[in-house]
């Protein structure tokens, strides 16, 4: 390899020579990557094909001492680096223009002890190598709803999916983490070990370091789940939404009932007049006995007159992967998301309007249904702090053709602005989008000063700043 120019933290580049990449190389398990490599176009791939960035370099980590070698090497030379777990961060921040690409992907062990119920997962394992390790002893950590996402940025910025009602979000489940800090120690955090940190990862994002081990509390599920699709025509979307919040107000934990309108795909269970037409679908799990699950289930299933009923008892791990084939990587994705506290009327014609002007045919909104034992814990106790939070909105613009861009962005602020008046003013970091910068603060409300202080304890220089970057310094406001 010759010398090569990475960009550096102060906004310009950095010359490494051949023979310290070489000193870097010797040490590391695994590989290091530059633009000429046959590797370096997958190690710099993400699921947003928005996302089209170079890295100066690349290290393929291949465990924990790769990643402390890789972050010691960019501390001494001041180099802008990113941390790719699954690569599945709509904002793309997984990759840097220039920088130090540390690339955890091969990074995927899940190792299961059934006795204690726990899992201690690499960080570059995604939701499907956790689900089927776990699920071959009928345990579970609560996580998202596409089984491509991976583990860490899920974790770290709050994971909620099927389970989360019941069992909490992924980050109420961690139990513990090894993290490598910005000087290049390894730390393990707990709520016992470097309490500040581990109250700081739950939720903070990739601010203060790179995880490079979690310990996760399992629960017993599966290993069926009640699950399935329940999809009406949109011209009876007022009624079905309203129906529906109403059935949630008394919901079971273990009951989960997400919504999704968009326009229908070629489904095989719906009639082929439906393809292509806007439709209503409710998404249900119940995570708990099957016969208790159908009783439970039984309002929402009687809701109007939908097109078709496929719930049933499905595998746990095929439920996990259900939507996947909706959200292959490949495509170009925009998201826009607020916290709802309620599903007020205003809101429900609001998104019935904007469902009626959908930019293109992949284009959808979702209302995932959270609270549950993820609202019964303090706003305080950990980094994550939204919740009161009784649904979740993501505007998901996805498209293929850059053409679209325009349009399909445009859609989606302008539902994203029409809808803040009815929205509870925070914001899951995991659904932000690279050019909200500004909503960081809000988004932790309250516990955003506390953050800042642990992030000036652990990454004075700011050198985790691909994310949702919280400062090292306090913010000064005009008296």
């Amino acid at each position: 390899m010759l010398d090569i120019d990475i960009a550096n933290l102060d906004t310009g580049t950095t010359t490494i020579n051949a023979d310290e990449i070489e000193a870097l190389a010797a040490r590391l398990r695994g590989s290091i990557l530059g633009p000429d490599d046959a590797f370096y176009d997958e190690a710099r791939s993400v699921w947003n094909a928005m996302i089209d960035r170079r890295p100066g370099l690349i290290i393929r980590c291949g465990g924990t001492s790769d990643v402390v070698h890789a972050i010691r090497f960019a501390r001494e030379h001041n180099l802008l680096i990113s941390a790719r777990g699954g690569g599945h961060n709509i904002a793309g921040n997984a990759i840097c223009d220039g920088g130090l690409e540390i690339d955890l992907s091969q990074m995927r062990s899940v190792r299961v002890d059934s006795s204690v119920q726990r899992a201690w997962v690499e960080p570059g394992a995604l939701l499907v190598d956790v689900d089927k390790e776990t699920q071959a002893f009928t345990l579970a950590v609560p996580t998202g709803i596409n089984s491509t996402t991976g583990i860490a940025g899920l974790t770290l910025g709050g994971g909620f999916g099927w389970l989360t009602r019941k069992y909490g979000l992924t980050l109420d489940n961690l139990m513990s983490a090894d993290v490598v800090t910005a000087d290049g120690e390894l730390l393990r955090t707990s709520l016992t070990e470097n309490s500040d940190l581990f109250w700081a990862i739950r939720g903070g994002g990739g601010n203060f370091g790179i995880v490079t081990a979690f310990e996760f509390q399992l629960h017993q599920v599966g290993p069926q789940v009640l699950s399935g699709l329940v999809v009406h025509p949109f011209a009876d979307a007022a009624t079905v939404l309203q129906e529906y919040r109403k059935v949630l107000e008394t919901a079971p934990d273990e009951l989960t009932c997400w919504v999704v309108m968009r326009q229908a795909p070629p489904l095989p269970f719906l009639p082929a007049e439906w393809h292509g037409k806007e439709i209503l679908v409710l998404a249900i799990c119940y995570c708990g006995d099957l016969d208790e699950g159908e009783k439970a289930m039984a309002h929402l299933r009687s809701i109007g007159n939908p097109i078709a009923d496929v719930v049933a008892p499905n595998p746990f791990v095929a439920w996990q992967q259900a939507f996947d084939p909706l959200l292959a990587p490949g495509a170009r994705n925009y998201w826009k998301s607020h916290d709802l506290t309620e599903l007020s009327d205003g809101a429900i014609g609001i998104l019935i309007d904007a469902i009626g002007r959908l930019p293109g045919p992949e284009c959808e909104v979702f209302i995932g249904h959270v609270g549950g034992a993820a609202g019964r814990i303090a706003n305080d106790a950990t980094a994550f702090p939204q919740r009161s939070s009784h649904y979740v909105m993501n505007v998901h613009a996805r498209w293929r053709e850059i053409r679209m861009d325009p349009n399909c962005i445009g859609w989606a602020r302008g539902l994203f602005e029409a809808m803040a008046p009815h929205a509870a003013g925070t914001a899951y970091i995991n659904f932000m989008p690279e050019d909200e910068i500004e909503r960081v603060e809000a988004a932790y409300g309250s516990n955003y000063q506390r953050l800042v202080e642990v992030k000036r304890k652990y990454d004075p220089l700011n050198l985790f700043r691909m994310n949702q970057n919280i400062r090292p310094v306090a913010e000064i406001r005009a008296a």
